[in-house]
């Protein structure tokens, strides 16, 4: 199969909305952005195991491709719209071609996304995905917005994926719904969405709630303390890790939830709890936001928890 039979294959596919003035097919698309939003745009790159075991399903990688990215149009409140796709693949496979567009569709569809255009190339599988949403002008919810005081938030359970990912790399007995919150992350648009005018910051929490919860810190001139008692947890991930250290630093570190942590006034609990209930989405307080510098973690004897490792990192540090 051609590039050009892929790029066709992909045309055909390929969704659409009256936005779109002209889509793939060009060397660019054309599209207007409605009066009174602000254009937010973020962009990510998935390579195989790196953000994906090489032996997960196309379609399971196609839906992870588009809901990281939709995650983070969540964390800014964005209503999502359209997305480019770049695609590397180490040769012209049709039919894992269209399994993957399956599972990008699939989950496109729900939040009527449309495939705009994007590139495709041969090399090591990776997909990079610039997704684009909208947003009342100066409305987006940012990172820089907690304040002392607030509490803090995260939707849905945490440490599902990485629990996921961890019996993996071991092999062996692996839970289906571990893997399957792994394989296919849930992204928080109608929270995001509900949060508008409520929440002070948000972040979607990829790389681990204790180093993305720090660059809210950093951002905001804040700290923070969090109660691990209070870490939302789901039966499977409790049933498979037991002891609670471990349980603690996949829920803390693991990465890859793709849940949304927020800060907001005490006061808007309620209005929270009616917002969350409204889209079926759970949402739970961790801990609060305190005026002076850094994160406290406090186990359920109220002992600080020191954790090694903060959360993933592409580029870690070498030791001296």
């Amino acid at each position: 199969m051609s590039e050009f039979a892929l790029i066709d294959r992909i045309r055909q596919r390929a969704g659409t909305r009256a936005d779109v003035i002209l889509g793939i097919g060009d060397d660019a698309a054309v599209l207007r952005v409605p009066e009174g939003q602000d254009l937010v745009v973020s962009t990510d790159t998935l390579i195989a195991d790196v953000h994906f075991p090489a032996d997960t399903a196309a379609a399971d990688v196609g839906w992870k491709a588009l809901a990281v990215n939709l995650s983070d149009l969540a964390a800014m409140a964005a209503q999502p719209a359209w997305v480019a796709l770049a695609l590397s693949l180490p040769e012209a496979d049709g039919d894992w071609l269209d399994a993957f567009l399956d599972g990008f569709l699939e989950l496109a569809a729900q939040h009527d996304v449309a495939l705009i255009g994007g590139d495709t190339t041969r090399g090591p599988l990776s997909i990079t995905i610039t997704a684009h949403g909208f947003v009342a002008r100066d409305a987006a919810l940012r990172r820089s917005g907690a304040k002392a005081g607030d509490d803090v938030w995260v939707t849905g359970t945490l440490g599902d994926a990485a629990g996921g990912l961890a019996q993996w790399r071991r092999g062996g007995l692996m839970s289906a719904k571990l893997r399957h919150r792994l394989d296919r992350p849930t992204p928080r648009i109608d929270a995001a969405l509900a949060l508008r005018g409520i929440a002070h910051a948000a972040i979607d929490l990829s790389d681990g709630l204790v180093a993305d919860l720090g660059h809210v810190l950093e951002q905001s001139g804040v700290g923070a303390e969090i109660d691990l008692g209070r870490l939302p947890t789901s039966r499977p991930l409790a049933e498979h890790f037991a002891d609670e250290h471990e349980r603690w630093r996949l829920q803390l570190a693991g990465g890859d939830d793709y849940e949304l942590c927020f800060t907001a006034a005490p006061a808007d609990a309620f209005a929270i709890e009616q917002a969350m209930a409204a889209c079926d989405t759970t949402a739970t307080v961790i801990g609060r936001i305190r005026a002076d510098a850094g994160l406290q973690l406090f186990t359920l004897e109220g002992t600080d928890f020191v954790l090694p490792v903060a959360g993933f990192d592409h580029f870690p540090a070498k030791d001296a």
